[in-house]
């Protein structure tokens, strides 16, 4: 039998993006409908245990939560305005439920409206990311904070400042027009996978992998992509995110970091690799191929490959040749030189990366020197790729990478 705790934690997780964002809609408050839906969540937790579960826990929560709102509605009279839209929005005749009642109310359009206002250019990158796993997501402030190894009071902090930023800025509250959606849904893709990269490969800390944040970045963009389905990009993104996240099991073993190219393939999710490489189809017979899906095509390259001998780098070196022309960035570039090196010849792939390092500007990036010193490695050069192994090391903050690239520097010494 399901404990009624259980239940409503399920429900949280679950609806209570889809809950806030009709809330919020509602009330132009985060807080109030914060609030609100948090009174509703105390009264289920002292009434399902003696009432029983309701058939349909997330309608029993939205009702009691837009009572709430009217309730405090009623109680702040300097708001009387407020007050008056809330009634004739919420007390419609035979249009609020009870909350036993079993139709369920879905905003696709609210949830989708909360997306870009959390993601709004307005608000700093960090910002972005905490209001949207703190509303989107139904993560707590401590979990968050604990997923970023953050001071609690420091992530508290932030989403404080994104609200008021929201208010002082007037950002609106709505999905933009036509002419500005392509900039801001840019906005919300690129959080999204920040919020997927952190959790694919923790930038600091002593594990590589915090698998909660893949979670939500992945059920995020499967949001993002039932709100606007006709958007390839959000389906390359997911794609990208579910094949990446396919060799999770077997990217750590006893601690220490398996490369690609070292990985029990076996280990890999199937049924995530499969439903990404359908995405990846999807997505780019749309004719309007982007970043994410040229990014899907080329982690679907490496999920076909029955080994990784088998790998296809002329392919996935022309696909980064492709991408480059959408984001001419040096990282980008260090890892068409890699699929080089590896498809063309490895002298040919190193004389690219050092071109690369000439500038200067890759210094302190250390999968540069972790790249090079690979490179280095497979043409026998051991003292130079020590050195750019001992450069990786001097930069890496993981504990998990740091004990991979101590590994490598053991092996050249033995």
């Amino acid at each position: 039998m399901v404990d009624a705790a259980e239940a409503i934690e399920a429900v949280f997780r679950r609806e209570s993006g889809r809950i806030l964002a009709g809330l919020i809609r509602m009330s132009g408050s985060f807080d109030r409908a914060e609030e609100a839906l948090q009174e509703a969540l105390a009264l289920a937790l002292a009434r399902w245990p003696a009432t029983g579960i309701p058939q349909n826990g997330a309608a029993w929560i939205t009702a009691v939560a837009q009572r709430k709102l009217i309730d405090g509605a009623r109680r702040d009279r300097t708001r009387l305005e407020k007050q008056d839209e809330l009634r004739a929005d919420l007390e419609r005749p035979s249009t609020t439920p009870e909350p036993e009642e079993e139709a369920a109310m879905h905003f696709p359009d609210d949830r989708l409206r909360l997306i870009f206002t959390c993601c709004h250019p307005a608000l700093n990158p960090e910002a972005r990311i905490a209001l949207t796993l703190r509303t989107l997501g139904g993560l707590s402030t401590p979990e968050i904070a604990k997923a970023f190894l953050l001071p609690e009071a420091t992530l508290a902090q932030r989403i404080v400042r994104a609200k008021r930023k929201i208010l002082e800025a007037r950002i609106p509250y709505e999905v933009p027009p036509p002419a500005r959606l392509a900039e801001r849904l840019a906005s919300v893709q690129a959080v999204l996978y920040l919020i997927f990269n952190e959790g694919y490969a923790a930038a600091s800390g002593d594990h590589l992998l915090r698998t909660d944040l893949c979670a939500e970045a992945i059920r995020l963009a499967r949001m993002l992509c039932e709100l606007m389905p006709e958007q390839p990009e959000n389906l390359g993104l997911l794609a990208l995110m579910l094949l990446h996240d396919s060799r999770r099991e077997a990217r750590v073993r006893a601690g220490e970091l398996v490369t690609l190219e070292e990985q029990d393939r076996a280990l890999w999710d199937r049924a995530a690799i499969d439903e990404g490489i359908a995405l990846v189809g999807r997505a780019l017979r749309c004719g309007a191929p982007g970043p994410y899906q040229l990014q899907a095509a080329i982690a679907a390259l490496h999920a076909e490959a029955p080994t990784a001998a088998a790998t296809d780098w002329p392919q996935i070196a022309a696909l980064y040749e492709k991408l480059l022309e959408w984001n001419p960035s040096r990282v980008i570039a260090l890892n068409h030189a890699v699929a080089v090196a590896m498809g063309v010849g490895l002298g040919t792939g190193l004389a690219r990366i050092d071109a690369l390092g000439a500038c200067g500007e890759l210094d302190g990036y250390y999968l540069f020197h972790a790249a090079r010193a690979d490179i280095l490695r497979r043409l026998g050069r051991s003292a130079e790729a020590a050195e750019a192994y001992r450069r990786a090391l001097a930069l890496a903050t993981n504990a998990v990478e740091r004990r991979f690239l101590e590994r490598r520097l053991s092996e050249l010494k033995d």
